[in-house]
């Protein structure tokens, strides 16, 4: 096992249900040092674990841990922390409860001070889920967070975003193994469907036309829908991936007791200096969005990720991509 567990205890969520003996997973990179002013928080994004976002991190790229004190939290539902896959009865499988960013974000903070002792955090960083959850600090602690670099993401699900993930939550339940989330084998059909409706929509339509799913090794379009995507989906759990696009599609970080929907106040309430970073071509979270938010943001600047990779200009999958991003982050730590 290459990460900690945060015994959390039993933790009561914003829509009422108490997560008992609650496990968050995490992972750090690098050294506290002794003024505990070098702390990066950088969650993990939809279906994703730890190990997934360690593309940008290394030496002598932004996030250094020769530098800095990287924590990686892994968001409830992804299998590592507390989720319907690893969740004792009564709360296991289809019973796992609805899990909000509020509900994620509270508890890597208690995380944070409680385990760590830590009272400023120099960045918050995050990919696409990630990115929610790096706004949603943003606002609940401006006093904590100096800066913030969400990229490929939003502070709010918009509605076109909600249907994408209808279509998602459709394919996987109507495999017949499914069952209501009560399966025992899990519903392959369903998956691999899921596999072939993100396709469409984690990358860019010119992606598919210049055909540059050949540069990472596939021989022809239907290899990478089988290799790639069904694959890519094949490997997650289906009642993880139903808890965790319910937190996706009800991502709004006014949506809580401190804000209570108002959402250009939330906004409004982020003091970190933010650099934000859509995907120039993303489905999911177009840059026209991040435009509006940062438009209510006092200290932000937002700067699109060029290219064709659609939302996964922000996955690591890219080299030019995560130069970028990767420069943009260097400058803000900088700043």
């Amino acid at each position: 096992m290459d990460y900690e567990i945060f015994e959390a205890g039993d933790v009561v969520l914003q829509h009422g249900a108490t997560l008992r003996g609650t496990q968050l997973a995490f992972k750090t990179y690098g050294k506290l040092n002794a003024d505990k002013t070098n702390v990066i928080v950088y969650p993990t994004w939809y279906s994703g674990q730890h190990a997934d976002n360690e593309w940008l991190i290394g030496a002598g790229m932004a996030l250094d841990p020769a530098k800095y004190f990287i924590i990686v939290p892994n968001m409830l539902g992804n299998g590592l922390s507390s989720s319907p896959s690893n969740m004792p009865e009564p709360y296991n499988k289809s019973r796992f409860p609805h899990v909000t960013l509020y509900d994620n974000v509270m508890l890597q903070h208690r995380l944070v001070t409680e385990k760590f002792g830590i009272t400023k955090i120099k960045l918050v960083v995050g990919w696409s889920m990630g990115a929610q959850q790096t706004n949603q600090w943003g606002c609940l602690f401006p006093d904590m967070v100096e800066r913030i670099a969400p990229f490929c993401g939003s502070a709010k699900t918009a509605p076109h975003n909600f249907v994408f993930l209808e279509g998602v939550r459709s394919a996987l339940c109507a495999d017949a193994a499914w069952d209501r989330g009560w399966y025992l084998t899990p519903p392959t059909k369903g998956l691999r469907a899921v596999g072939r409706v993100y396709a469409g929509w984690g990358l860019s339509q010119p992606f598919y036309m210049q055909e540059l799913w050949r540069g990472l090794g596939f021989s022809s379009l239907e290899d990478f829908l089988i290799g790639f995507w069904e694959g890519f989906f094949l490997r997650r759990d289906a009642n993880n991936l139903l808890a965790m696009l319910w937190t996706w599609q009800n991502g709004d970080i006014s949506d809580n007791p401190v804000f209570k929907g108002d959402f250009k106040k939330a906004l409004g309430a982020i003091k970190a200096k933010a650099m934000v970073m859509p995907g120039e071509m993303d489905l999911y979270f177009p840059v026209a969005d991040n435009v509006v938010e940062v438009s209510h943001m006092p200290n932000a600047e937002c700067c699109p990720i060029p290219g064709v990779w659609g939302h996964f200009a922000g996955g690591g999958a890219h080299a030019e991509d995560t130069a970028f991003i990767d420069a943009k982050i260097k400058a803000l730590l900088a700043s």
